[in-house]
């Protein structure tokens, strides 16, 4: 118990170095998110895809504080638990060396970074298809699905538990590429942070030919659509940074380009509007 007070602690510690700009600046996930929210945002300022839609449109602060919170505060909160089990890995022998498949520590940093990029967001990638397709999982994930106004700050609304699916699984990921130093993996993050904050902005990106492979705006709006295009059963779109996956995999599909399609899913309605009530929604069963 002291370790996960101990870790709380630290992880507040940190946030406050990187508050005060005493962390090295590839480091600063608090300036780096403020700096790529600004940029963004101003982009939808300037060049909205939806006109009509207001500056601070519904539930902006909402997504707002989920930003920072899952960033930073529940971050923090559940690093003590990451630590014990790397303790615990730890005793049986297992490390980050010890399960690498790859050392890519001689390659050139351009394609560590390419690589490294393209394996977290596969695995990202899969476990979003598993959001949709297991109710259980589903349940939480409603809570970035609540979202009926698209708008940057979006993609970082969702439920904490979400957090104890995707770690892992991208840790397990960076684990299986030995020799990649921590500072890179601080790029590839905020490239990807970058990048998911465009998919749900309201500008109209497409990137010409290159749709196939990187996630867009356009794309991204039907992943969030109410009510899903006849023969779909569970979601459409999953990519995160990249759209190669679905196109893959058979899951892509753009009906029509169109900024304003209902956004949502059948049900809700039930979801709370407060944050404190949607940290506790999908333990329970929804009604029928």
């Amino acid at each position: 118990m002291n370790l996960i007070w101990q870790s709380f602690l630290d992880g507040l510690n940190w946030t406050g170095k990187m508050i005060l700009f005493d962390v090295p600046w590839f480091q600063n996930y608090f300036w780096g998110l403020i700096i790529i929210s600004l940029f963004v945002w101003a982009l939808e300022m300037i060049f909205p895809w939806r006109k009509e839609q207001r500056v601070f449109r519904k539930d902006f602060f909402l997504d707002g504080f989920y930003m920072f919170f899952n960033f930073f505060l529940f971050s923090a909160a559940i690093s003590g638990f990451y630590k014990l089990i790397e303790m615990g890995l730890g005793n049986y022998g297992i490390t980050v060396e010890s399960i690498a498949l790859f050392n890519i520590s001689a390659w050139s940093v351009p394609l560590q970074l390419i690589v490294f990029f393209i394996l977290l967001d596969f695995v990202q990638w899969l476990t979003h298809v598993a959001l949709h397709r297991f109710e259980f999982f589903w349940r939480f994930h409603q809570v970035h699905h609540s979202v009926e106004e698209m708008g940057f700050a979006a993609h970082l609304r969702y439920h904490w538990m979400e957090n104890i699916l995707y770690k892992p699984l991208k840790t397990i990921g960076f684990m299986l590429l030995g020799g990649f130093r921590p500072e890179q993996v601080f790029v590839v993050h905020f490239i990807a942070i970058t990048i998911g904050h465009l998919n749900h902005a309201n500008v109209h990106i497409t990137w010409g030919p290159f749709k196939y492979i990187f996630n867009n705006p356009v794309m991204h709006l039907w992943h969030h659509v109410y009510e899903l295009p006849e023969g779909i059963k569970y979601g459409l779109n999953y990519g995160i940074s990249l759209s190669l996956w679905d196109y893959i995999f058979g899951t892509a599909s753009i009906p029509k380009d169109d900024a304003h399609i209902r956004l949502g899913y059948p049900g809700v309605e039930n979801m709370p509007s407060g944050f404190l009530a949607q940290l506790v929604y999908g333990f329970r069963k929804p009604k029928a």
